[in-house]
């Protein structure tokens, strides 16, 4: 499907944002048409960067539509808990894990329940919610719960104590500064095929350097239009409480992507949003230290001077 050249939006400032929209333009115009599993089909390129200084309480939000931090905020303090059922998202009015339950439940079933019916089912029934709510083992339960397993006799295994990898990352920074071995891991080979969705932003790295804790995300695979956003958000998230836990200052945010793809039925998203122009820099403050990384809420973060465009709208792939 042959695609004009979107024109390149002038004036060009030396904004951050601008890295995202290249790579946006990048993947429209020159990436690789494929089939994908979801059966809409993408654009594709492998191999991606965005490099974003998080000094001065600076975070990657997009200004050229909406990114509804406070979601993606919650989602990010659900993966601590280590829950893996939508139903605190969904008492939260957080809808971004709906689609997938949603799909296995009509799959199930049969029956013709909407997305927004099913969800509020999920809310107000508990036995409901625990039998078609969960996710299986996503992203938060390995982060603080990766199973592990011991010998039981004549040749037998029971599961061990999980271990929690953002408590030992807290311990390694504070303790080992210098180690390279600062790693939470989302890709648990064992479990993936128990999970609705396989982790997308599947490894996380932290480096300390002159004072200063960097982060580098590697993601598999990346819905730039949709999921970037808030994955550079959450990161940059992430980056900042484990810093503030530690005594260290935000460094820089490096994401890198393997499967960086755009949704071909995006077309829309993806010309309004190059025809934009970045602008602002948004910063975020924390507003209290709570006792451990785990015991954040959604009250203690306030985002300063975003004034992003109006949102875009389109389809979530599932």
């Amino acid at each position: 499907m042959a695609t004009a050249p979107i024109p390149s939006a002038t004036p060009r400032q030396p904004h951050w944002e601008w890295q995202y929209l290249d790579l946006m333009r990048q993947i429209w115009e020159q990436g690789d048409e494929r089939v994908d599993r979801t059966g809409v089909g993408t654009r594709s390129v492998f191999g991606a960067q965005i490099r974003f200084d998080l000094g001065g309480g600076a975070m990657p939000l997009v200004t050229t539509k909406r990114v509804y931090w406070k979601t993606a905020a919650r989602e990010f303090l659900w993966f601590l808990t280590g829950e893996t059922n939508i139903r605190p998202l969904v008492q939260q009015g957080v809808k971004i894990w709906n689609e997938w339950p949603h799909a296995n439940y009509v799959k199930a079933t049969g029956e013709a329940i909407s997305v927004e019916a099913f969800a509020e089912r999920i809310a107000a029934d508990k036995a409901f919610a625990a039998q078609w709510g969960d996710l299986g083992p996503v992203y938060g339960k390995q982060w603080v719960d990766w199973p592990t397993y011991e010998p039981a006799g004549d040749g037998l295994f029971r599961a061990g104590p999980g271990i929690n990898q953002v408590a030992q990352v807290v311990d390694s920074l504070r303790s080992n500064p210098g180690s390279r071995r600062h790693i939470v891991e989302g890709w648990n080979v064992a479990e993936l095929d128990r999970m609705a969705l396989p982790p997308c932003h599947k490894t996380y790295q932290f480096h300390i350097g002159s004072g200063r804790l960097n982060c580098l995300l590697y993601q598999r695979s990346c819905d730039v239009a949709l999921g970037l956003p808030f994955n550079l958000f959450g990161a940059a998230l992430f980056t900042r409480l484990l810093a503030q836990q530690c005594d260290l200052e935000p460094g820089e945010l490096v994401w890198m992507g393997g499967d960086t793809h755009l949704y071909l039925n995006h077309a829309e998203l993806v010309e309004a949003q190059l025809a934009r122009v970045p602008s602002g820099n948004p910063t975020m403050a924390i507003l209290r230290r709570p006792e451990s990384i785990f015991a954040y809420a959604i009250e203690d973060f306030a985002v300063a001077d975003y004034a992003p465009q109006a949102p875009i709208s389109a389809p979530v792939a599932v």
